[in-house]
């Protein structure tokens, strides 16, 4: 059904209390849970990344001294990288060691206690480390994050640090002249669990990666494709609701009256009054409601503490966007915005560009950008691309953030240079380098969720059974790695035993 204006408006005016009144009940529930204590931040074009707590000091933290260029023989300069070590499991001989690969966000003792490759490590007894990402969480290769210091920054001296980690471990730890390495690694850190078997063989003996885009690419308008899959699949129509109501918004945006409107509902922090000839804010406000809905869907009942203690799914929203109780469906867009910002516990919705950009300009070791923001794009501008993008066609949540949205950004953060050409070219490197979906490896597993938007770009089919891939019907992003539950379904419990296996075999035991 089309809406003219007149009625966008008088029913959005209408219906207000009714909204407020609904997504009140969502706010007593989820006032039980604090959501800053679970550290929800997203990255728009990664995973999620966690906030800089402070945290107790760690039995498991070690510090290890890196070099800051590994393919400079001249460079002699280092750093301290942090990792986590946890020998309670080891055996007599320690022949064997896993390693958990640190991706785009702070690493913790979480991992040395918790996940599916716990249950691994009581059957195979190994030692258990993680290495922290260079230039994320407390890794400070540089003084600060400079543009020309997060040169230092891209996966090939990631994958150094890796491999010389891993060779000090050797002799640190003691471990046998014939130990075997299984590392494991989601989401990028699942690529770079790929890519360290495939460039570092004589050192990684088998590799589990999780929910790994492989294929760089620029615009990655399948993303959101996935998104309304998602959503359809919960309800018929959820992804025709939320496609409604961003055209309502449209509407709305046509007149004055209709622009204070989306003001009040969508609770921003400037008027768009005041801005609606600034694209760039337009598009990052398009962009922004979009992303309240990619979030659940990517990690939608994962089995992350917090995941499961708030219980926001695809399942939640779906059920907002198709409540005509609420009003039109505009209203519902505005009622979902309103729980996802309770969960960041924000008060209003931040759409300028210009204070996105400042942000992530900061290059101080202290700023919010720090957290990972500034570091991750850096990456996605010079390596991968992976932008979201609302260029598939048809698109439920419009045409307001194409390719050339996510570029400008590149530039605007990173200097001019930054450009389309430069990011097209740095994909086609990244892929020329580790080979994109044609990548040819050897005791590698690929794990990815058919809910998961990420598994657009990786491999989920098997082409050859020394790497077999599996594809868990109805599984978020990396859902595989995180502690099984007895709800988990049976697609995602087999995958667990079919890796455990893979592993034994891997190792011979």
């Amino acid at each position: 059904m089309n809406f003219g204006y007149d009625y966008v408006v008088t029913k959005t005016v209408t219906m207000m209390n009714n909204q407020i009144l609904s997504v009140l009940i969502i706010f007593v529930w989820l006032s039980i849970f604090n959501p800053s204590t679970y550290g929800y931040k997203y990255f728009r074009n990664g995973r999620l990344g966690s906030k800089k707590e402070p945290t107790p000091p760690s039995k498991y933290e070690k510090w290890f001294t890196q070099n800051l260029d590994h393919f400079n023989p001249n460079d002699e300069r280092n750093w301290q990288q942090r990792y986590f070590v946890n020998d309670e499991y080891a055996n007599d001989k320690r022949d064997v060691a896993f390693l958990m690969i640190g991706g785009e966000g702070t690493a913790s003792d979480y991992w040395m206690t918790n996940g599916s490759w716990i249950m691994y490590a009581q059957k195979y007894r190994p030692v258990l480390f993680q290495l922290e990402h260079r230039y994320y969480g407390k890794s400070y290769p540089t003084e600060n994050l400079s543009t020309e210091n997060l040169i230092y920054l891209t996966s090939q001296q990631a994958l150094g640090d890796l491999a010389f980690f891993m060779q000090a471990m050797n002799s640190q730890y003691e471990l046998s002249p014939d130990v075997k390495w299984i590392v494991f690694g989601g989401s990028y850190p699942g690529c770079l669990a790929a890519w360290l078997r495939q460039k570092y063989p004589h050192l990684t003996h088998g590799a589990m990666s999780a929910s790994g885009p492989l294929l760089a690419k620029l615009d990655f308008s399948e993303y959101f494709k996935v998104v309304a899959d998602a959503l359809r699949a919960s309800n018929e129509n959820c992804a025709s609701a939320v496609k409604q109501g961003t055209a309502q918004i449209e509407i709305l945006l046509q007149k004055s009256l209709g622009r204070k409107n989306l003001d009040d509902i969508f609770r921003l922090c400037e008027s768009i009054e005041d801005n609606i000839d600034n694209n760039l804010d337009i598009s990052n406000f398009f962009q922004n409601l979009a992303d309240n809905f990619a979030g659940i869907v990517q990690y939608n009942k994962d089995n992350r503490e917090s995941t499961r203690k708030l219980n926001i799914t695809v399942d939640t929203l779906c059920d907002i966007m198709v409540n005509e109780t609420i009003g039109p469906e505009v209203n519902r867009l505005a009622a979902v915005n309103d729980l996802l910002l309770r969960v960041n516990n924000e008060t209003c919705l931040d759409y300028k560009y210009d204070k996105m950009i400042e942000e992530l300009k900061n290059i101080s070791w202290d700023s919010e950008a720090s957290e990972g923001g500034r570091q991750w794009t850096y990456q996605t501008c010079t390596e991968f691309g992976y932008y979201q993008t609302s260029s598939y066609k048809p698109h439920i949540f419009g045409n307001r953030f194409d390719i050339t949205f996510s570029i400008q950004q590149c530039e605007d953060i990173f200097g001019s240079s930054y450009n389309r050409s430069f990011l097209e070219q740095a994909v086609y490197r990244t892929n020329t380098l580790y080979g994109g979906l044609d990548i040819e490896v050897s005791n590698v597993v690929f794990v990815h969720g058919s809910l998961d938007p990420w598994h657009v770009l990786g491999i989920t089919e098997t082409t050859t059974n020394e790497a077999p891939a599996i594809l868990i019907k109805g599984a978020a992003h990396c859902a595989n790695m995180y502690n099984p539950a007895d709800d988990d379904t049976p697609q995602l419990k087999a995958a667990r035993v079919q890796i455990e296996e893979l592993i034994g075999k891997w190792i011979d035991l």
